[in-house]
């Protein structure tokens, strides 16, 4: 066993997570965020959330938000994400189905059904993802201009789920907006972030025939300027990666979710649902309890 799984299992088995887990999160919404988890990961994983945790679905909660009744909610509710479209999200059906479990999929309305690729799954030794993260929108697509990538490039396989694939999981799956593209959003200038915001919610509606009423913010990373767009563009709610739980007091446009590795180590999982893992990061000074924004782009107005 590695270092880093000793750590998780001494956690786990400390009794700080079910701690916080019948006290912090028993009246509250918690949201997990995984990304591209292999369905065998996802078997033993969901299956460990849904015996330890009520799983529901965002619309369960939307609901309870919009009747203003908390008793429409479980104790310890649990709603289960999954970022960005990738194809691997669709074996997860059987597993959804095996288990009677709800997920929501935010999709990259300009990638999902084409052979398009996701900017931060470019590799190349010129890029560094971490870095285009935190620069002016613009200046990061010509970055990975120079080095071959545009985002309506098409290459060889698709990466992203596709509309059949999309039509098969609507029965298990609520799927929602991740912009178009996935920009930083904050990096962006108002016309890219207008057309970022407001384009994916018309593409996934029109083009897919899916109700779009929530965004995840790509990166976790929004401004208010974000936040009023998503106004404009007729969404009720917006998810960040800002640390803590949610009732149904939370701002609807900054949700909070906590992290969760794309993992089979149900240790690690069960350390880092409950919320003690980003804790404890914070408490070491090596990670903030909301992530930094970038710099804005040159152009942006009127936002803080």
């Amino acid at each position: 066993m590695s270092l880093r799984n000793t750590v998780f299992k001494l956690l786990r088995y400390s009794g700080l997570p079910w701690l916080i887990r019948e006290t912090l999160q028993r009246r509250r919404v918690t949201i997990a965020m995984f990304h591209d988890i292999a369905p065998d990961h996802a078997e033993q994983v969901f299956g460990y959330l849904a015996k330890t945790y009520h799983v529901i679905s965002l619309d369960d909660y939307r609901a309870a938000r919009r009747a203003g009744d908390a008793s429409r909610l479980p104790d310890k509710a649990l709603i289960i994400t999954l970022d960005d479209g990738h194809i691997r999200n669709h074996t997860l059906l059987p597993v959804l189905e095996k288990l009677n479990l709800p997920v929501t999929i935010f999709l990259c309305a300009g990638i999902v059904d084409t052979n398009r690729h996701y900017w931060f799954k470019y590799k190349h030794p010129e890029i560094d993802t971490q870095a285009l993260k935190l620069v002016p929108n613009e200046e990061r697509l010509e970055k990975l201009a120079r080095v071959g990538f545009q985002p309506e490039r098409e290459f060889d396989t698709p990466l992203a789920l596709t509309k059949t694939q999309i039509r098969e999981m609507e029965s298990r799956v609520n799927f929602q907006s991740h912009t178009v593209f996935h920009p930083c959003l904050p990096t962006c200038t108002d016309a890219e972030a207008r057309t970022e915001i407001f384009d994916s919610k018309k593409i996934l509606e029109q083009n897919f025939s899916l109700q779009i009423n929530a965004l995840a913010y790509p990166n976790g990373d929004y401004s208010d300027r974000d936040i009023d767009l998503i106004k404009q563009a007729g969404y009720d709610c917006a998810i960040a990666v800002d640390f803590g739980y949610n009732t149904l007091k939370t701002d609807p446009y900054r949700l909070k979710r906590l992290s969760v590795d794309d993992t089979d180590n149900v240790d690690t999982v069960c350390v880092k649902v409950s919320g003690l893992w980003t804790l404890l990061m914070w408490l070491a000074g090596k990670r903030r309890l909301k992530p930094p924004t970038p710099s804005p782009s040159p152009g942006g107005e009127g936002w803080g």
